[in-house]
């Protein structure tokens, strides 16, 4: 752990806020859960904490602060909303001005101005990795298989286009085949986007007998590296497997892999290949 007395986790959907609190809980690490409804996984209600809905920004900081939280992580996912449509308390009435401000400029502003407003009323913010070192992909091949010759020209391809749509703060992932890109990454999520691939027609992807594409997740060129950081987990290679894809790179040291031997071990059995690629591989390809 790092240099705080206790961590606070404000914890959004999916499976990584469960994996950080339930790593807390094994090493005996201070910790409190701030449990955001309805998105948050009803797992976490076994460990300390409170529960808040998402524009309770105050009563949830007083919560944090009283449990005496000095650092915190924010992760999971929430659904981009206008922060005018929510039921804020006084202290998210103060924050609108500047979650408006930042809004139109894209995910990763927004992120910044609400990671500000936390810190401005005292807290350290970490990135999950930070907390749980072993979150932070690796580079090379994590399982049984690896990219082929034509699977790594891929993966240079979809780093690219990922790279460009970053740029733009529009997503994080792509998804290609033999040089074509089949799809790319919005506020649908990756889980959506695969879903998508999935439907397309067979003469373009590959399928579980003859797996084709990858699916490439990097973080944007300016990404604030204590949030959001592209993550996967066992539903990316379920959905990379649905889609007929060969396997799933990710940037080593820039990225997030939640329950590395479950994703390991899954992908194993689809016959896909895990590879932590490093930029100077395909920026420069």
């Amino acid at each position: 752990m790092g240099a705080w007395r206790k961590l606070g986790i404000i914890a959004g959907g999916g499976e990584l806020p469960v994996a950080l609190a339930e790593h807390c809980a094994d090493t005996g690490a201070a910790y409190f859960v701030a449990r955001i409804a309805p998105y948050a996984d009803a797992r976490l209600n076994a460990h300390p904490g409170t529960t808040h809905g998402l524009g309770a920004m105050g009563a949830r900081m007083r919560a944090l602060r009283d449990a005496g939280c000095d650092a915190l992580v924010l992760v999971g996912q929430v659904p981009r909303q206008d922060p005018r449509t929510l039921e804020l308390d006084e202290i998210g009435l103060a924050m609108v001005p500047a979650l408006l401000a930042a809004a139109p400029k894209g995910d990763d502003a927004l992120l910044r101005a609400v990671l500000a407003e936390h810190e401005k009323a005292g807290f350290q913010i970490v990135g999950a990795e930070v907390a749980m070192g072993e979150l932070l992909a690796v580079d090379g091949v994590w399982g049984a298989h690896a990219p082929t010759a034509a699977d790594r020209d891929d993966i240079a391809q979809a780093a690219r286009v990922a790279a460009a749509i970053g740029a733009l703060d529009i997503g994080q992932g792509a998804v290609v085949c033999a040089g074509v890109v089949l799809a790319v990454e919005a506020q649908e999520g990756t889980d959506a986007m695969l879903r998508r691939v999935a439907e397309l027609p067979v003469a373009i992807r590959g399928t579980a007998a003859t797996r084709r594409g990858v699916l490439v997740k990097r973080a944007k060129p300016k990404q604030e590296l204590r949030v959001d950081l592209p993550t996967i987990g066992v539903r990316t290679v379920e959905g990379a497997a649905a889609a007929g894809l060969a396997g799933i790179a990710v940037e080593a040291g820039r990225a997030l892999a939640v329950r590395n031997r479950d994703i390991v071990a899954a992908a194993d059995r689809s016959g896909l290949f895990l590879y932590g690629f490093c930029a100077h591989e395909t920026d420069s390809a």
